[in-house]
């Protein structure tokens, strides 16, 4: 069922802004549409999203709207996590993540991870590292073809350097269809 009201953005407290519903998290324990943009999801209309952290130019939309933006880019280093929290269960055949880093190297990692209408636990789908070297491998893009279906929670959990922990996480953007 479509929810035709304007979504509200939450960031710790309520504020109302714009489309995307969000919400801040506490953070993890340690341990432009065109033709190419077609059936990639609007999660503005369909979604909250929760967010451990983020920078005030750097906000959580930027990343997952379907036109390019600058993306996101967490407030504090360590480990951070996305949340995206449907409104209806839904089915994913793709998605597509795109990570830039062009300052510092660094070995990153990333896990998705999802849960569904059954209420079963969250099931680890995508563990993924990159090394990202200034001189040379700067941007990360990975495309996934999945088969998911029911899902209610879709989760992206960034340890932006695996050596030190120090880094910032960024995410420049993230679509699923």
């Amino acid at each position: 069922m479509q929810n035709d009201r304007p979504a509200t953005l939450f960031v710790a407290g309520t504020v109302r802004m714009e489309r995307m519903r969000k919400k801040r998290i506490g953070r993890p324990p340690h341990s432009y549409r065109n033709e190419a943009d077609e059936g990639w999801l609007d999660l503005e209309e369909i979604a909250t999203i929760e967010v451990t952290s983020e920078a005030a130019d750097y906000p959580i939309e930027s990343a997952l709207r379907l036109q390019d933006g600058h993306g996101w880019r967490a407030s504090e280093s360590g480990e951070q996590q996305i949340r995206i929290i449907f409104d209806e269960p839904v089915a994913l055949q793709r998605m597509q993540l795109r990570f830039h880093e062009a300052e510092r190297e660094r070995t990153q990692e990333f896990t998705i991870r999802w849960s569904g209408a059954s209420g079963a636990a969250a099931r680890e789908t995508v563990r993924q590292q990159w090394n990202f070297s200034p001189g040379g491998s700067t941007t990360e893009i990975e495309e996934y073809v999945v088969d998911l279906e029911a899902v209610l929670v879709l989760e992206l959990a960034i340890r932006p350097d695996l050596a030190s922990g120090e880094a910032t996480a960024t995410l420049a953007s993230w679509r699923m269809g």
